[in-house]
């Protein structure tokens, strides 16, 4: 198996460019998953990597080969899209080996490596059914073991689970981690999803508008993001941002009704203004004291979620873990410790680190 390296990858469709000098390292046996929102440039991206789109300019390195304007059989990938593409007529088996066959590799060859991959992915005691007769997961097993007879040196997914329910895309989440550890080969991995993105990757990008935001590890990028947009799209309730009001060492808070937080020496903004961010689970939701209003706690179990109306229409969300049933209109006071706060240039949005360590509150 090997690594890959974009080196300043450009793609244009005539005048319109669409990824912007892309500059990536992904090391050899690396689950790297690329993120963002639709239209952010992650598809055609890896699609350059598979040679199924023309680079514009820059280099596509796989190993130690350049494989810039190479056939794409000649890149050593293999892709598993968002559609199974099974033939319905054939059988799992017959499937799985058609590339192998049609590339004229001998039939014992060709068993003995279907065979393998069944039994990676747990196929064996589907081998003789038409794609028919599978559920959805299984078909995508199917197509991802087509993939693995090919011995590629890096497997390419572009939103393989997209099309699965939400209990079978737990399930092959977790089938696709543990093909990633059995084989240790190099993966890159497409979703629009950040909990798969959290779940599977060694290594994420986000991207946004074919350029990178921030590349790094799951936790990270959640822990330590680089500007609001990464901030708010790795986690799941996203971070909740709110204006604040530099003041000293204190930061006031409008929507909190002018709640005044101790606060770091932060770098100064033009405006002297900044945007705090706190994660659901680092609020506390209180009846009472307050003249913020709940919209709605949102029970889903072991966990809940609150949906606060702050003063200046700002919706926040935090999150609960006590079975107290609180109804939609109630006065709720909201409590956090400035500590967990995270502060962004609102004009910028990147991320303001402090200088100094935090004041004592």
């Amino acid at each position: 198996m090997t690594g890959v390296t974009l080196k300043n990858v450009i793609k244009k469709y005539g005048p319109v460019q669409v990824v912007h000098g892309v500059d990536l390292e992904i090391e050899d046996g690396e689950f790297c998953v690329f993120v963002g929102p639709s239209g952010c440039g992650k598809s055609t991206l890896l699609r350059m990597i598979a040679g199924l789109e023309e680079t514009t300019d820059g280099a596509i390195q796989i190993g130690a080969r350049d494989v810039t304007h190479a056939d794409p059989a000649e890149r050593g990938v293999a892709m598993v899209f968002q559609t199974y593409a099974l033939y319905p007529h054939m059988t799992v088996e017959e499937n799985m080996g058609f590339g192998l066959k049609m590339n004229g590799q001998p039939k014992d060859q060709v068993k003995a490596k279907v065979a393998e991959a069944a039994r990676i992915l747990q196929l064996e005691d589907y081998l003789t059914r038409k794609p028919k007769a599978l559920s959805g997961g299984q078909r995508q097993r199917v197509a991802i073991g087509r993939a693995i007879v090919r011995g590629p040196e890096v497997f390419l997914f572009d939103e393989p689970l997209s099309n699965l329910d939400a209990e079978l895309r737990v399930d092959m989440r977790v089938e696709i981690s543990r093909l990633h550890k059995e084989i240790g080969a190099t993966m890159i991995y497409v979703t629009h999803d950040q909990v798969e993105a959290m779940t599977l990757a060694d290594k994420i990008v986000v991207l946004r508008a074919g350029s990178i935001e921030q590349v790094g590890s799951p936790m990270d990028l959640y822990q330590d993001p680089d500007n609001k947009f990464v901030a708010g799209f790795i986690g799941s309730p996203s971070m909740n941002f709110l204006d604040g009001v530099v003041q000293g060492n204190q930061i006031r808070i409008p929507a909190l009704g002018d709640r005044m937080i101790a606060a770091p020496q932060l770098p100064a903004t033009a405006s002297g203004r900044v945007l705090v961010g706190l994660r659901p689970q680092h609020l506390r939701v209180s009846p009472g004291g307050s003249s913020l209003r709940l919209d709605l706690r949102e029970r889903l179990g072991g966990v809940s979620y609150d949906y606060v109306n702050c003063l200046d229409g700002t919706r926040l969300v935090a999150e609960s873990r006590n079975d107290e049933s609180l109804p939609a209109g109630t006065a709720v006071g909201i409590d956090f410790d400035p500590a967990d706060a995270l502060y962004f240039d609102p004009e910028t949005e990147q991320r303001l680190r402090p200088v100094t360590q935090p004041a004592m509150a």
